[in-house]
């Protein structure tokens, strides 16, 4: 199963990611986790120790220029455009239980489209994962879907975005859709997160109609404060778990 993970930024998508990659973890799924959001900490909310040591792929310079005989921050000029990707999962990734992670990185220079190094090899490696893993992957993604291209998006199961009941929330689901519709992803469902009772159940129903509902998580101060207090979402006490095991058996 390959899902990917999205949304505006705030709305909680990277610690509903970490609850269904840790509850996929607990089902004994050997889990391959992609933090491709470059303003999340996907390894944080995991609970791996040392999170803020991870060093992401896109500045891995020697790496880069190894695998792609350019040095990054270059473009143009000639580069290999497959470069070697397949060891890396296993080499590269921190790991916890049975996940394993991998921290993408942004590409800061020209573009998320740009043909340069970084970027080349991020979308080889984003191919190897979707096409070629036998794991579970899950992808947290940012708002833009930048590193899914038409090659990975077809093997994608599902695309998963976690709306919050507000407007912004919902113009952000409505233009991930008509990217991901763009390279050809077609299968979206919604999550609704912060939901305070029935009324904003309802409300994300009615203004997001043309969507499938995976389900909805509470609002729940517990989850704030295992983020304030750089604890994994998933190692306290808290109803998300029991939503997310619902929408696990859906998917």
């Amino acid at each position: 199963m390959k899902l990917a993970v999205s949304g505006k930024g705030g709305v909680g998508k990277t610690t509903f990611s970490a609850i269904l990659i840790r509850t996929l973890n607990d089902q004994g799924k050997r889990v391959l986790a992609i933090d491709a959001d470059p303003d999340a900490n996907l390894a944080a909310a995991l609970g791996i120790p040392d999170a803020e040591k991870i060093v992401p792929i896109a500045e891995m310079k020697e790496l880069i220029f190894e695998r792609t005989e350019a040095q990054p921050g270059t473009i143009g000029g000639f580069f290999k455009l497959n470069p070697k990707v397949d060891d890396l999962p296993d080499s590269l990734s921190a790991k916890l239980d049975n996940i394993k992670l991998m921290r993408l990185g942004g590409v800061k220079k020209g573009g998320g489209g740009c043909i340069c190094p970084e970027s080349t090899l991020l979308r080889a490696l984003m191919l190897h994962i979707v096409l070629a893993r036998d794991e579970v992957v899950v992808m947290d993604m940012e708002a833009g879907i930048e590193h899914l291209g038409r090659a990975t998006a077809s093997a994608v199961d599902k695309l998963i975005v976690v709306v919050e009941p507000g407007r912004r929330s919902m113009d952000t689901a409505g233009h991930i859709k008509k990217l991901a519709s763009e390279i050809g992803l077609k299968n979206i469902g919604l999550v609704g997160n912060k939901i305070r009772g029935q009324k904003d159940e309802e409300f994300l129903k009615k203004h997001l109609n043309d969507f499938e509902f995976l389900g909805f998580i509470r609002h729940d101060e517990a989850l704030i404060e295992a983020d304030l207090d750089g604890v994994s979402p998933y190692d306290v006490d808290s109803i998300a778990k029991t939503n997310v095991k619902e929408m696990i058996a859906k998917l």
